[in-house]
């Protein structure tokens, strides 16, 4: 091999090709390196996949990945929502996001994999308040994130069995004001305990509830791979999506999207009206459409 390339180790998770789509491309299940870098710029694009990859699949035959282009925690364009990079392989390389708060302190939505490093890195852009997990299949580091920053950890009762020791559980399927401007959506579906975390009406945490698929073009939910219930996920949003405003979607799992509220709400009203018709099939992770 005379360049950068994907080993046997990848999982398909997708990450990668969020983040240098030009560059990687999904190939027989897989990703791969289909181009080598041109220019400073996509370096950085292809360390940044790299460093994000769970299984640091992306590899390069003569040298080592250079710590000085470690991006994370990467600022999602202008935004208040930094994407933490380091995806971790116990959440299935779930894509995780700490949020600017107005006084000066953050949230971390989901968490990335554990290592002391990088909670400093994180830490020292401000106090990390808030640990907000979205569901079961992300847990995995909350409990040592949120006892190392001095954070609270959150989760809804239906998942609360992947965490019973968390501080704080949401309950029931009302919307509930967790901080100023910060508002969790319990939407049952992807798993029973499943949430959005909707802030300052401008930013949706989705989880793997749904998320933005570059194949389609539009908002989707996860039909192939839905633990709990696809009709309670339709019965989710049908209930949630009326009172949903939000320009950024920002989930675990599937591309990130920014459009204006009034599209996005469009969008997600189209969503509802798809997932109504979707009946339950079984798990086949080949089948989603990324």
């Amino acid at each position: 091999m005379n360049g950068w390339y994907v080993d046997h180790r990848c999982t398909n998770c997708d990450v990668a090709r969020q983040l240098a789509p030009d560059l990687i491309v999904e190939t027989g299940g897989r990703s791969e390196v289909v181009r080598q870098p041109h220019g400073a710029a996509e370096e950085r694009q292809l360390h940044a996949a790299a460093f994000a990859c769970p299984t640091r699949s992306i590899r390069h035959p003569a040298r080592r990945l250079d710590p000085a282009l470690d991006p994370y925690p990467l600022r999602l364009g202008t935004s208040d929502v930094l994407f933490c990079g380091h995806n971790s392989p116990h959440t299935a390389g779930a894509n995780s996001y700490l949020l600017h708060r107005p006084g000066g302190t953050l949230m971390m939505v989901d968490t990335p994999r554990w290592s002391e490093p990088l909670a400093a890195r994180y830490e020292a852009l401000g106090p990390v308040t808030d640990v907000l997990l979205t569901h079961r299949d992300h847990v995995a580091h909350g409990r040592r994130y949120a006892d190392r920053f001095g954070a609270r950890l959150w989760i809804h009762e239906g998942d609360l069995d992947a965490v019973p020791d968390a501080d704080h559980v949401l309950r029931g399927i009302r919307p509930t004001e967790i901080a100023d401007g910060v508002v969790a959506h319990p939407l049952p579906g992807h798993t029973e305990g499943s949430v959005l975390f909707v802030a300052d009406e401008r930013y949706c945490f989705s989880g793997d509830s749904f998320y933005w698929s570059r194949t389609t073009g539009d908002v989707e939910v996860a039909n192939t791979v839905t633990w709990y219930s696809i009709e309670e996920l339709a019965a989710s949003l049908d209930r949630t999506v009326g009172g949903l405003r939000f320009e950024w979607l920002l989930p675990g799992h599937g591309g990130r999207k920014q459009l204006p509220a009034d599209e996005m709400a469009a969008r997600m009203r189209g969503l509802a009206d798809r997932t109504r018709e979707l009946r339950p099939r079984p798990v086949d992770f080949t089948a989603l459409r990324w």
